[in-house]
């Protein structure tokens, strides 16, 4: 049977649902509440020829892009050019700057250099991070997760012991490294889940891997090339994009629901996958049929939201890479401040992603962009007074690490965003920006379900639900909630 479908919200996540559901022969529609497609991966260009990705900037797990691109016969290179990043980031530490080698041959050697024997440590600690990753990513993260029973496979409970799900990630660098700098490189990718180290299960090495072994690349053109690529297999598919379409409320009747309510007018569809934010979506719907009443949100540990600043400069910035994470500060006392005080930090780390460094098209001739990003705990007080502080404190530790100066009598260009903005943008509960954070006690089937459990043809998916945060997951995510929902 054909059925009509509605995905809200075109994020990977409901870019992802809708191709997939498209393919199996139904009748697609995506309402997107802004006027262009993406979420949180959206693209803007300034009347002076800025190019901002707003969203994702590390292309990591290449191969699982690459996957959603096969299941419709096509390859990434069908759409943009990949180009890998040499080094792939620097980390700037108050004494020194590790510049982060494409070849892992030459990573071994930096390493060694840092620490004795440490070449030999990241073998063993990237083959059993490499195992993680192919049973992790291939297996463990495509279930639905409705229940523990999925995960009763010979495979996967051959591996339970290795994948080293009830471990934490912070113990399990620490049997590997010493060194402070080399525990927090191998610590950074994690933040990307949304958490401390000592809360995430040790699972997540396979980031390392993702990243690190298989490297940093870069889309050129910026991110969001992947958005347009995978909106235009969807349009192959038959799926129809509604951009400025709120979808306003979802229409229950008889456990069942029937039609949904975009920009005051009633749609009547057959099945709906809500790729919004859950929180938000559950609000579209009588109380009686949520799945999670708000103290079940307020008990939950979210990923961060951050501080966010979009920036042209009319002059090039020297000594400056395409990612560069700023650790001077210390790591767990950002994290704290962020998941336990939860107040704004006292000492920030933040990054920055230069992509003109890479890509000439994002910047006019002889101008710099620039992305200043820093974390910050969710729900908290958001002001434009508070903003321009930490600006201010950016833009002189990028002026120390490049050794530039007046940075600021050379930016043509300036745009902040904020807590505000992911809620206002993207309706974000307390204004996360990465979804809900993949600690222990947020993994698999302890995270909120794909499916509604008394409306029979509600689905959601996206960063808030399985398999978790981040693109690949994301894409994962539409691709699981499609396959439920065209059962």
């Amino acid at each position: 049977m054909i059925k009509k479908i509605a995905i809200i919200g075109s994020g990977f996540s409901g870019l992802s649902a809708a191709a997939y559901s498209a393919k199996s022969g139904h009748e697609v529609h995506v309402f997107e509440k802004n006027s262009s497609l993406g979420g949180r991966a959206r693209q803007f260009t300034t009347d002076n020829g800025y190019v901002f990705d707003m969203g994702p900037s590390w292309y990591w797990m290449p191969d699982i892009i690459e996957d959603f691109f096969k299941d419709f016969n096509r390859k990434t290179s069908d759409y943009y050019e990949l180009v890998s990043l040499n080094p792939q980031f620097e980390m700037v530490f108050s004494d020194e700057i590790l510049a982060i080698p494409q070849d892992y041959s030459e990573m071994k050697n930096l390493f060694e250099s840092i620490e004795k024997g440490a070449a030999k440590k990241l073998d063993e600690f990237m083959n059993d991070a490499q195992y993680k990753y192919e049973v992790g990513m291939k297996d463990f993260v495509t279930k639905p997760c409705h229940s523990w029973l999925e995960f009763v496979s010979p495979k996967i409970a051959k591996s339970a012991l290795k994948l080293d799900l009830l471990s934490n990630f912070h113990r399990f660098v620490r049997k590997y490294f010493s060194d402070p700098k080399l525990i927090m490189l191998m610590e950074f990718p994690v933040i990307f889940l949304g958490a401390a180290p000592k809360d995430i299960p040790a699972l997540y090495s396979l980031m390392n891997y993702g990243g690190y072994k298989l490297g940093t690349w870069y889309p050129m053109g910026g991110f969001y090339k992947v958005i347009e690529a995978m909106a235009q297999i969807g349009k192959e598919q038959g799926v129809q994009f509604h951009l400025n379409s709120n979808v306003e409320e979802i229409k229950i009747k008889n456990g069942k629901a029937g039609s949904i309510v975009v920009n005051g007018i009633e749609i009547e569809f057959d099945t709906i996958i809500a790729s919004s934010d859950y929180h938000h979506t559950e609000n579209l719907i009588q109380k009686e049929y949520k799945n999670y009443d708000e103290e079940y949100w307020k008990k939950k540990t979210f990923a961060p939201s951050c501080l966010i600043y979009y920036l042209g400069f009319k002059e090039k910035i020297p000594n400056l890479k395409h990612h560069t994470l700023f650790f001077e500060n210390d790591l767990d006392l950002h994290t704290n401040e962020i998941y336990e005080n939860k107040k704004w930090p006292t000492k920030p780390l933040f990054y920055t992603c230069c992509p003109s460094k890479t890509d000439k098209n994002v910047a006019p001739a002889n101008g710099e962009n620039i992305f200043l990003l820093m974390p910050v705990a969710t729900g908290i007080d958001d002001n434009e007074e508070t903003r321009e502080k930490y600006f201010l404190e950016m833009i002189q530790r990028l002026e120390k690490h490049t050794k530039s100066s007046d940075l600021l009598s050379k930016i043509e260009y300036k745009k902040s965003y904020c807590i505000n903005d992911f809620k206002k943008d993207y309706n974000a509960y307390e204004g996360n920006a990465y979804g809900l954070a993949n600690t222990l006690n947020q993994t698999a089937v302890l995270k909120p379900s794909l499916r509604n459990k008394r409306v029979k043809n509600l689905f959601y998916t996206g960063q808030l639900t399985v398999p978790g945060p981040g693109v690949p997951p994301s894409i994962i995510s539409g691709k699981i909630a499609a396959t439920e929902a065209t059962k």
